[in-house]
């Protein structure tokens, strides 16, 4: 692995299409967040300290072996093309997770079977598909009871996940900071607990009463505990840990985001399904690096940068986690405290992918996710502005039919840079709109030693042209609300 500016390389984005139409500083910043993935992808092992299989992790496990899988859907009163989308959207959510799709089966019905998912006439179709196919593996497409899951695995013959455990399998692959992995943890255990089995007499790790014998004998006399019952007591304990350690995280977070009201930055947060450009868009409107990969779920952890326009002033753009159909409630619940950078945002931008076949289904999933999140937050839906990303993906036919079914929405390519400046421009006057359009001007003056807290509004709330050390304190120049300016020029003057 080598770094960019070690080797120089012609930048290529997820879908293949080259740097060289991209706007001025596109190129770097493509290649620099093609090195921050691959750094996070690495891996090195040291040749000769270990040969053992617990050595492997989960991620090298997966690398070497693909797991080959077979796709189940119920089809319950919809239109067949929603039914196959969802289906190729489990396809795709499969071979994030390291899998190899052989076949995708949808049956139509009312409602999935209470017993099976599937009804007990369509099992012994779906056990001949797995065996035709030498599939280990069967996905399927919802959220599958306890009794569900058991009863199929025993019919079929092999492992049965549903779609709840494999997106929490492809967040826990992907979560990198202390806060995700722990969001993750909690999420997956919760999905656990409802779902533990026992495996007969092998259960039994205490005899309560006079198990054993008439008397029950020295140390197998007491209430009790079965080893199911150990591994639910210690998942709660778990649980309950976990929480603590989110609470925690969760008033750090607050902290900063107080530090950034209290200094006047405005927030702009980015919203929108996985996968339909955020990083993207987000390193297009910043120049900053960030992790840029044509895969679902690529990133979890939020991002926030610094940006700058000229009727706003400097604000600040959050990235944050993507949705997707039927995305588990534990998730929702466990990345609480990321989602709430939503209800605090000053504007929303809601980015889709407008090379989606179902463009309209993006926007309603996302919608129904965060009117939950505001709801239970008992916070205002902010002002929102969609995006319809890649739309150098799309021919004019298609833009046409996008402008008529999101007629306010902007069309932006954060390859080519279309459309950024356009962008750039709308969130700078919404929150202009909001700050009541407070005029900027350039100001210089010498700021004391004695007001740094003045020092830290102007390099927050303005942008700085010059700054050095003077005598009494610091010269600086700078592009600031008048409020500041005024500030700036009356401890300037005799």
């Amino acid at each position: 692995m080598s770094h960019p500016e070690s080797k120089p390389r012609r930048a290529e984005s997820p879908s293949g299409w080259s740097a060289s139409a991209s706007t001025s500083g596109w190129e770097t910043v493509q290649e620099e967040a093609e090195w921050l993935w691959e750094e996070r992808d690495s891996m090195r092992r040291v040749p000769g300290l270990s040969t053992e299989l617990s050595d492997v992790t989960e991620v090298e496990y997966r690398q070497l072996r693909l797991e080959r899988v077979v796709l189940v859907g119920v089809w319950p009163k919809r239109e067949s093309a929603e039914a196959d989308a969802s289906i190729r959207e489990l396809a795709a959510l499969a071979r994030t997770a390291g899998s190899e799709v052989l076949e995708g089966i949808v049956q139509r019905r009312d409602k999935p079977d209470a017993a099976t998912y599937i009804g007990s006439g369509k099992v012994a179709s779906l056990k001949a598909v797995v065996a035709e196919t030498g599939a280990d593996t069967v996905i399927c497409d919802g959220e599958l009871t306890p009794a569900q899951l058991r009863t199929l695995e025993q019919q079929v013959g092999v492992k049965v996940i549903d779609r709840t455990a494999l997106i929490l399998d492809i967040f826990a692959q992907h979560a990198t900071s202390k806060e995700g992995k722990a969001q993750v943890q909690l999420a997956q255990l919760q999905y656990l607990l409802p779902r533990l089995r026992g495996w007969g007499q092998t259960l039994s790790r205490q005899a309560g009463g006079r198990a054993g014998s008439a008397n029950g004998g020295v140390g197998l006399r007491g209430p009790g505990e079965t080893k199911i019952e150990t591994d639910r007591r210690r998942i709660r304990e778990r649980i309950s840990r976990l929480r603590g350690e989110l609470k925690g995280m969760r008033k750090v977070r607050g902290t900063k985001r107080s530090l950034r009201e209290r200094n006047q930055i405005p927030s702009v947060v980015i919203v929108g399904y996985t996968n339909a450009g955020k990083s993207s868009l987000l390193g297009a409107l910043t120049g900053a690096s960030v992790i840029i990969r044509d895969e679902l779920f690529a990133t979890l952890d939020p991002t926030t940068r610094k940006s700058w326009g000229e009727t706003s002033g400097s604000f600040t753009i959050t990235d944050t986690v993507g949705f997707v159909r039927h995305l588990p409630t534990q998730l929702v619940e466990a990345f609480a405290s990321t989602l709430e950078e939503a209800t605090d945002a000053d504007v929303l931008v809601h980015v889709v992918d407008a090379s989606d076949a179902r463009p309209s289904d993006q926007v309603r999933v996302v919608r129904e996710i965060l009117g939950d999140v505001f709801a239970k937050a008992e916070a205002p839906w902010p002002p929102e502005i969609v995006v319809l990303n890649k739309a150098d993906l799309v021919d004019a036919v298609e833009l046409a039919a996008l402008r008529n079914a999101f007629p306010a929405a902007i069309l932006v390519s954060a390859r080519t840079g279309t459309g950024i400046a356009e962008l750039k421009g709308k969130i700078g006057e919404i929150l202009a709109a909001r700050s009541g359009e407070q005029a900027r001007v350039e100001a210089s003056g010498v700021v004391p030693e004695g007001r740094p807290e003045l020092l830290a509004q102007i390099c927050a709330a303005g942008q700085v042209l010059e700054s050095r050390e003077s005598d009494g304190g610091t010269f600086v120049r700078a592009v600031v609300p008048q409020e500041l300016a005024d500030q700036l020029l009356a401890e300037a003057a005799p």
